[in-house]
């Protein structure tokens, strides 16, 4: 009985013995992992600022300042100025836009792809807006609306609504219509239908929009604030062209520039990652994201 015991203990040390090498080796494999896409990331970046650098003390020109200059004047704005208000207000108006451009935009291009009537009616109209200049419908908006902060969210949701549209209506129209005949054979209702067997197949195609969306919002947004508002990055770029303050207004370009490479890294990345290993469905979803029922 003794050898049994002290048999059956030496092989729980093992194990465990077994099981910490491999959680070792994982995090080694991990940070590893990460140190690579971190100097593939810096790299590029440092051969960018090296070259500016260069050419800035080249030319030598006010027009050209150089890294230290710029990164000198994100300092003093961030420390003296008012960055991060106008920051937080731009944040604030790139977010509004982009939950009312998605949700109408999935909406209606979720309609358009499951109605072929639908879809040849309003394709022409749907062509027109793709193709209004953002500039036209920024200027209508405030003079229809006023100079006021609906008028700024509601342009820019209208200059993305329609490629959102596009996306989804392209995704709607290859839903695999087996499954949903499966769902209907064993009678599952058309609410748990709907978000467990259409909606999942459309989920690559509204991440594609909203990742490519979310480049373009903020775009238009500096526009709209440039012509109409009186805070934000738009206008404090407005403010210092006048001013011929080139320094101010990169400084500006690379603080937003970095919030959106952060919110690109930290919540689309990994969300298109997680959509990608199908593990939006986990009530159905078994090894290898392999479905195994829970209609």
């Amino acid at each position: 009985m003794r050898h049994s015991h002290s048999r059956t203990f030496q092989g729980r040390d093992l194990e465990k013995l077994k099981t910490e090498s491999e959680t070792e080796s994982n995090q080694t494999s991990k940070v590893k992992v990460m140190s690579l896409s971190l100097l593939r990331w810096l790299i590029p970046l440092g051969v960018i600022l090296l070259g500016w650098q260069c050419t800035a003390l080249f030319l030598a020109s006010d027009n050209v300042p150089s890294v230290v200059q710029v990164f000198s004047s994100l300092q003093s704005h961030l420390v003296n100025g008012d960055m991060l208000y106008h920051l937080m207000v731009t944040l604030y108006r790139v977010a509004l836009s982009f939950c009312i451009a998605m949700f109408f935009g999935v909406m209606i291009g979720i309609v358009m792809g499951a109605f072929p009537r639908l879809n040849e009616a309003g394709d022409s109209l749907l062509v027109i807006a793709l193709n209004v200049p953002a500039l036209v419908t920024i200027i209508l908006c405030y003079v229809w609306f006023g100079l006021v902060e609906a008028a700024a969210i509601t342009a820019v949701a209208i200059n993305k609504i329609p490629t959102v549209i596009v996306m989804v209506r392209e995704g709607a129209r290859v839903v695999d219509r087996d499954l949903l005949q499966v769902a209907q054979v064993f009678k599952v209702s058309p609410f748990r239908c709907f978000f467990k067997v259409y909606l999942p197949q459309l989920y690559p195609f509204i991440m594609a929009s909203a990742r490519s969306g979310l480049s373009l919002i903020w775009k238009v947004v500096l526009v709209v604030e440039l012509l109409g508002r009186s805070d934000g990055v738009g206008f404090q770029l407005g403010t210092f062209f006048h001013f011929f303050d080139i320094a101010s207004i990169l400084a500006y370009t690379l603080a937003f520039a970095a919030i959106i490479l952060v919110i690109e890294g930290l919540l689309m990345r990994p969300l298109d990652r997680y959509i990608a290993r199908g593990n939006y469905n986990d009530s159905g979803a078994g090894d290898n994201g392999r479905y195994k029922g829970g209609l």
